[in-house]
């Protein structure tokens, strides 16, 4: 290279040039092998060309950057260089997704693209500041805080990108994630092409945002995204309770400066540095004080149970339940709880999923309990409000094996009701009717396509002919319920909202199983996978990551094999993506959970790959 380089007679700096072998679709970075080494004949086609190229990036908030990243080292790393320069934490959790082929733009090659906007930004390597169109710098922290919509501009926004967005809500499905241990170029990535940077693994370590404020704007944008698009279902109360959420978040965005913001961003990381350190000097955080083991709180209640694998004609049955420790235990009756119990659920490691509809005053908790050869579901039905934030917080404290002596107790059952507070429809009362004449806000851009429609009244005058007047007024009404959240306690609220859903971050594939004749849908969750029946949509099996011994890919069949303790086995070959995505996920989620408080920022990029990167 140094031979080619004085032969040219070109004095620049070439020390990110290197050479890329197009036929074999590899970098040859080793520098001290020779050609022959490689294996390269007098025929090989060799391109010397940077390593560092410039990428067309969407990120999470719809804005699209443009930055200089490596196309030659694995997109693990490429996607950490990217959170570097956007400010955004825990890169482990995000990665690249293409964009779907669209086959109307096959016969438009010559077209300008769509995508190429008035906001499209050019950042430099550093990641300092970034260049809008008007030439003028813009400070890279504001860029990824403050999101593109406008409480006016909305619907223009949301139409133009809606198709284009379910186009890639549908390419998540067959598997359009870039493979983490391969570089962009062996990858057919070419240089200016878009990518699209989202969290792929839904297993967020640490979120405060004392400290986190653009990584959890970029997540707020996504989960917004996925509500709005229906890739996650969600109830007519809950999509009412988000589209509020997302006017008050819209409202305090316009009224927040970024410069302020800013400020207000660095300040907030020296309190939690300080409040870090004086929790450590005191002797450790609150929540990890011991129990008092004499004097350990128990609950009892009459409650409702539902048992799916044992169908009755009466499918809630009331007993008498009593919470101990870290264990339910139900009775027939009150009088027959000093005896023998009709049945205990140990919760540790168990899974808590709210079935709530405030609205219809239904208070659900539904148990997803760790078993020999999977999982047990078990439905518990409360009376009211105050039982069941008092249960739920005893479950969730439970599965993490904590009892409600710990200290966090208290504040998990107050978190709990206000989650209910603002999910009701219904204002707290003292509070006055919101003035609909003075509020600004196109209400179909706060909620999917599905209930837009289905909210569709008769306009309320012809100078507004955008608004949906029931919605509005829902909106409006359940806005006041959160009307005193600040801008960053409003993300995390929409946030953890999603978290709640029944069906957060599972992804789905088309797989048939070994011994199968029929195509089935295997649902990779951050701790678990699920085996459904395609024809029902019903799980039918569900075995954690925590039961696992270990599991294997057979290249040549794409086939991957599962064992799991008690000599339970799952063999499947991936039918909507290559197995190596599926392979990845499992491996990614395994990764994740190995992370502590405890540990520095740097990441074990070994462990990721061992797990990760299959026969590589």
């Amino acid at each position: 290279m140094l031979k080619l380089v004085e032969k040219i007679r070109a004095p620049q700096d070439w020390s990110d040039h290197a050479i890329w072998w197009e036929q074999k679709r590899c970098w040859l970075l080793k520098t001290h092998w020779t050609l022959d080494k490689y294996g390269i004949q007098a025929d090989a086609d060799l391109h010397y060309t940077p390593q560092h190229k410039f990428l067309c990036l969407q990120l999470p908030n719809m804005k699209t950057v443009r930055l200089s990243v490596s196309y030659s080292t694995v997109v693990f790393k490429t996607v950490a260089e990217i959170c570097k320069i956007c400010n955004i934490s825990r890169p482990e959790e995000l990665s690249l997704l293409r964009l779907p082929d669209d086959p109307k733009k096959k016969k438009k090659k010559d077209k300008t693209p769509d995508w190429v906007v008035d906001d499209l930004l050019t950042a430099d390597i550093v990641g300092s500041t970034a260049t809008g169109a008007s030439g003028k710098p813009i400070q890279m922290l504001c860029l990824f805080i403050f999101p593109t919509y406008r409480l006016g501009h909305v619907s223009v926004y949301y139409a133009q990108t809606y198709k284009m967005l379910m186009l890639v809500a549908c390419g998540c499905c067959v598997g359009r994630w870039l493979d983490s241990s391969r570089s962009l170029m062996e990858q057919d990535i070419q240089e200016n092409e878009r990518l699209l940077l989202r969290f792929k693994y839904h297993c967020f370590f640490d979120l405060n945002p004392k400290y986190d404020a653009v990584r959890i704007t970029q997540l707020y944008e996504q989960a917004r995204w996925s509500i709005l698009l229906e890739e996650i279902d969600c109830t007519e109360e809950e999509m009412l309770m988000f589209a509020s959420l997302q006017y008050h978040i819209c409202k305090l965005t316009m009224s927040s400066e970024p410069n302020d913001l800013s400020n207000e961003q660095d300040v907030d990381e020296v309190e939690a540095a300080l409040s870090n350190l004086e929790m450590t000097l005191e002797g450790g955080n609150a929540d990890s004080i011991l129990e008092d083991i004499t004097d350990i709180p128990k609950l009892a209640d009459s409650l409702r149970l539902f048992r799916p694998k044992r169908l009755t004609l009466k499918p809630y049955k009331e007993y008498w339940f009593v919470f101990k420790d870290t264990t339910i235990s139900y009775y027939k009756n009150k009088e027959a709880s000093h005896g023998e119990p009709i049945e205990q659920f140990h919760l540790r490691g168990c899974e808590v999923v709210p079935d709530v509809n405030v609205t219809e005053k239904k208070f659900g908790i539904k148990l997803l309990i760790p078993v020999a050869d999977g999982m047990n579901e078990v439905y518990i039905r409360c009376d009211n409000e105050k039982q069941y934030a008092k249960w739920k917080a005893a479950c969730i404290l439970a599965s993490k094996g904590k009892t409600m002596a710990y200290s966090s107790y208290k504040q998990e059952v107050k978190s709990i009701r206000s989650f209910l507070q603002m999910k009701s429809l219904a204002p707290t009362p003292g509070q006055t009717a919101p003035d609909l004449d003075s509020m600004e806000m196109n209400s179909e851009c706060f909620v999917s396509p599905r209930y837009a429609k289905k909210y569709k009244m008769k306009q309320v005058s012809r100078t507004q002919k955008s608004l949906t007047p029931l919605t509005h007024m829902k909106i409006l009404e359940a806005h006041q319920n959160m009307s005193s959240l600040s801008l960053m306690d409003a993300k995390m609220r929409f946030i953890e909202a999603w978290q709640s859903l029944p069906e957060f971050g599972i992804k789905y594939y088309v797989v048939r199983f070994r011994g199968s004749k029929k195509d089935e849908i295997l649902g990779i969750s951050f701790n678990r996978l699920i085996r459904i029946d395609i024809s029902t949509g019903t799980p039918t099996t569900t075995l954690r990551f925590s039961n696992m011994k270990q599991w294997n890919v057979n290249w040549e069949i794409k086939q991957v094999t599962i064992d799991f303790d008690q000599g339970i086995s799952l063999a499947f070959a991936c039918l909507s993506c290559d197995c190596k995505v599926v392979h990845e996920y499992i491996g990614g989620y395994i990764f994740l959970s190995t992370r502590s408080k405890d540990q520095n920022e740097t990441l074990d990029e070994e462990l990721f790959h061992k797990l990760t990167g299959g026969q590589e």
